[in-house]
């Protein structure tokens, strides 16, 4: 069980990322993806991986939050 949460966590991050272009959604499906491939890794005490997942998981909401900001407010990149 616990490792088809971790597949199926990395397959959603595959999707979305592919994805990711078509809607800043998908940049949060990743995001929340990402963290529970963080979570899985944390749960198989692979702590190198857990590490990385969250801060992939980290990089992408501040992504969503960015695009989010230029797609509702038309704020320029930082």
């Amino acid at each position: 069980m616990l490792t088809a949460f971790g597949a199926g966590a990395v397959t959603v991050m595959f999707l979305s990322y592919w994805l990711e272009r078509r809607s800043k959604w998908f940049v949060a499906v990743f995001a929340a993806a990402s963290a529970a491939a963080s979570a899985y890794a944390l749960l198989i005490e692979s702590y190198p991986f857990f590490v990385i997942e969250g801060l992939w998981s980290a990089v992408a909401f501040g992504r969503f939050w960015q695009r989010h900001r230029v797609e509702a407010y038309g704020e320029a990149l930082a």
